[in-house]
């Protein structure tokens, strides 16, 4: 995976109370399709297929925040997520249980993007 070493690096001087969750958001989104690929920007590591899909923001403290920039292009798999503005749609997790139980959401989400840029 594209910059998965940079990302790491990232990780692993990272100061959150979250961290076990954030790492746990991270594998799921990376291992949800293939061909997706990561980085930093944005201040955080963010995911891309055929353009950018989807950024953590870990300066946010009370929760893991998975920011899908466009997220208004792609059908809501479940009320976990949330519109924002701008067409985003966010992910926020609040601890281990929501990530657990709502790995599948994300991995769909993941997916839809995937298909919408046209594999």
């Amino acid at each position: 995976m594209e910059n998965t070493t940079k990302v790491n690096a990232f990780m692993a001087g990272l100061e959150h109370p979250l961290k076990a969750e954030l790492e746990a958001v991270c594998k799921i989104i990376r291992e949800a399709a293939p061909g997706i690929t990561e980085d930093i920007k944005w201040g955080g590591p963010s995911y891309a297929y055929k353009g950018d899909m989807a950024t953590i923001n870990p300066k946010i403290m009370k929760y893991v925040a998975v920011i899908f920039h466009k997220g208004d292009l792609l059908p809501k798999v479940s009320d976990f997520f949330e519109e924002a503005t701008k067409g985003k749609v966010y992910a926020k997790f609040y601890d281990m249980a929501a990530v657990k139980a709502n790995k599948k959401a994300l991995q769909q989400m993941v997916r839809n993007w995937v298909q919408l840029m046209g594999q």
